[in-house]
């Protein structure tokens, strides 16, 4: 009677512990791996695999393996029930497989094999093997054991699929919102250059005025600039799905990125006089193997990002040498990027909302930086707070570095 008690306890417990398993935070893995360690102790087998089918290519997959006892060291040359799954999938049902020979010396010889169907009534089903080398087959009580741990094995990956598919609806979800705030921002950022363009085309081509010279000169600047804008919109996207698809050219030579950077400077000074920026380069840069016209590319939108979004603050820009790599930190004193925003400012399209209302652009400039350098096998990343921002561009040295010093410089 007492140990009857005892038994009825120790079930009860292990139910306990199989609901809190279930129901836990762990990863479906983790919740697997302990499963099957509750398992081991009334239910023994050395290896044991979950194999799924593919959503994809229909065929099944090893989803999950372990190996234990008389397994673990020759897990590589063991066997694990391939062509039982299989049979388990066609036929739909529990079957258990012994060795033709039995009685060989190799235990690893003689897998005594039990496949579950699992997730059987869904569209991808799958199977679960429990494997025994060198015996004893499989009893009916053992059968009964595997069958309930099926069962729970059914729920972990059915959970585990659900939470996959959850995470494909909301990934596509977010790039559905992504793709109709980038159609509504590009319908606004077209109609402004071109409701310029017309407005002052038409105006000027008004014959009840005679504009004086000034005023045409005037309104043809703004014709001009809000055509470069248009120009470098179309650019912008031209270079986005270039780069997306990989198929963007580069052309690779050995840069001085100072030189390089005090071009971009000098030719925003001309059009931009008011913009401060300072820099602070070591001496003695040496070049890198790069594209020049593309990396001014990532230092041309740089500038402009300051410009527009922290247009009082000074910029400054340091150069400097590491062991292996260039290193070119941006930074400014204005009112920063909010941290929640910081892992997705160079997501195409992204734009951060509170700074969206305040300037125009497409959420690619970013995106086309990071693919640039990325590209150049370098990296950029991006530090904030409400002081101020700072990108950091690290390039790395070209194979044969020849060094130049900065008074060379043209």
């Amino acid at each position: 009677m007492v140990n009857q008690s005892k038994t009825t306890s120790s079930s009860n417990d292990r139910l306990n512990h199989y609901f809190n398993l279930l129901s836990s935070s762990a990863t479906w893995k983790e919740t697997l791996e302990e499963l099957f360690l509750i398992s081991r102790d009334d239910f023994i087998f050395d290896n044991l695999v979950i194999y799924q089918t593919d959503s994809e290519t229909g065929l099944l997959e090893v989803l999950f393996a372990k190996s234990t006892g008389r397994g673990k060291s020759a897990e590589a040359d063991a066997s694990w029930g391939e062509s039982l799954s299989n049979r388990v999938i066609h036929e739909n049902r529990m079957i258990s497989e012994e060795p033709d020979e039995k009685g060989h010396r190799d235990r690893l010889a003689q897998p005594y094999l039990l496949g579950l169907p699992i997730n059987s009534e869904e569209k991808l089903p799958g199977v679960l093997i429990f494997i025994r080398f060198g015996g004893p087959s499989f009893s009916e009580e053992d059968c009964r054991y595997a069958q309930w741990t099926a069962n729970l094995t059914t729920s972990i990956v059915r959970k585990k699929l659900l939470d996959e598919f959850t995470s494909k609806i909301k990934n596509i979800q977010s790039v559905t919102k992504l793709q109709a705030d980038f159609i509504s921002t590009i319908s606004h950022e077209l109609r402004s250059p071109l409701g310029f363009i017309k407005g002052y085309t038409t105006t000027l081509l008004r014959t009840d005025t005679n504009w004086d010279r000034e005023t045409q000169k005037d309104f043809l600047e703004i014709i001009e600039r809000e055509t470069n804008n248009l120009t470098d919109l179309i650019e912008d996207l031209l270079d986005s799905s270039r780069l997306q698809s990989g198929q963007m050219k580069f052309d690779f030579h050995l840069v001085r990125i100072d030189s390089l950077i005090r071009d971009e400077v000098n030719r925003v000074h001309l059009t931009n006089p008011e913009q401060r920026i300072e820099l602070d380069f070591e001496s003695n840069i040496p070049t890198i193997e790069g594209d020049p016209r593309k990396l001014a590319q990532v230092f041309d939108n740089l500038l402009s990002n300051a410009r527009k979004y922290a247009p009082e603050a000074l910029l400054q820009i340091r150069l400097r040498k590491e062991e292996k790599h260039l290193i070119v930190e941006f930074s400014d004193s204005g009112q920063g990027i909010p941290e929640i925003y910081q892992s997705r400012i160079f997501t195409r399209f992204f734009r951060v909302p509170e700074q969206s209302m305040k300037a125009h652009g497409t959420g690619l400039g970013l995106f086309i930086c990071k693919q640039i350098i990325e590209n150049h096998e370098g990296s950029i990343s991006v530090d904030s707070s409400q002081s101020g921002t700072n990108f950091t561009i690290s390039l790395p040295y070209a194979l044969e570095t020849k060094k130049i010093t900065a008074e060379e410089s043209v």
